[in-house]
């Protein structure tokens, strides 16, 4: 089996589809009781995203039958969901509401994810934005492109390296353990800039346009980081964990650093976390 654009567009459709549907007639108007807590005050969930997660988990199945599709609420309800990933023939990680904290304040920013992933490898990624109406997309050594309704595509690419004080990006800080969160934050001030959308769906989409040079996560769950990761890699970029292995969905611990090429990630490794007390993998 393998991916085309075409397939890729078919992802983008669903998933546009879906938010026209169940997304954005709720932004601003949920309902009384529809917005939960999970792990956390934090760590949200509305109704919004279950209903988008059963709707997109529905489209998939039609389209590959027989494709697991592990989704962020039903794997918060069955974890062994994750256990399966690794093995399966062909599987679906689907985020249906990144940046639910943003969409449960009315903020307009958050995104519909969603990554094929064939025997453990990320072959096919999809962000959708549903404010500005376009999905950027990504099919392993095709490239990656942003692709509006009408069909209309334009390629990705990232941004030029340089160095780490002349670069910005998101740095998502709050789930690194101690001593290495207190390292890293008193080094932030050594980047030109630093930022956490909430997002990682837009963060990667900052990304893989050029709109910005790095990014940095430490938890990696896959329906989170499997598609921004393909997006960015086919962009043109350079990614790697904190101990300089390549990314795999199978793997949720370690870090990620995403940068322009090699020689940026190994400048902004040694800028935050050079001389790290501890493991940094």
């Amino acid at each position: 089996m393998s991916f085309d654009r075409a397939e890729a567009s078919a992802v983008a459709a669903l998933l546009r589809a879906t938010a026209r549907a169940e997304i954005l007639p709720r932004f601003r108007r949920l309902a009384p009781g529809a917005v939960r807590q999970k792990s956390g005050p934090l760590d949200l969930v509305t109704d919004a995203d279950e209903a988008s997660e059963r709707i997109i988990a529905a489209g998939i199945a039609a389209r590959w039958p027989g494709a697991l599709v592990v989704g962020e609420e039903a794997a918060a309800a069955d974890p062994a969901l994750l256990a399966r990933l690794a093995e399966a023939e062909l599987a679906f990680v689907v985020d249906p509401l990144d940046g639910t904290f943003n969409f449960a304040a009315g903020v307009p920013l958050f995104a519909v994810m969603a990554a094929a992933i064939l025997r453990g490898r990320v072959v096919m990624a999809a962000i959708y934005d549903p404010m500005g109406d376009d999905t950027m997309l990504a099919v392993a050594g095709q490239g990656a492109w942003v692709e509006d309704p009408d069909g209309a595509r334009a390629p990705l690419h990232v941004a030029t390296g340089d160095v780490p004080g002349r670069m910005s990006g998101a740095v998502s800080w709050q789930f690194l353990p101690e001593p290495m969160r207190s390292h890293m934050l008193a080094r932030l001030p050594r980047l030109a800039a630093s930022w956490n959308y909430r997002c990682a769906g837009h963060e990667y989409r900052l990304a893989a346009s050029g709109g910005c040079h790095l990014l940095v996560y430490h938890r990696l769950l896959p329906w989170d980081h499997a598609p921004g990761w393909l997006l960015h890699q086919e962009a043109g970029g350079y990614s790697a964990q904190f101990d300089g292995k390549g990314y795999t969905p199978a793997r949720m611990d370690g870090g990620l650093i995403c940068a322009p090429d090699r020689a940026a990630w190994e400048a902004v490794h040694a800028t935050l976390l050079g001389d790290a007390p501890g493991d940094v993998a």
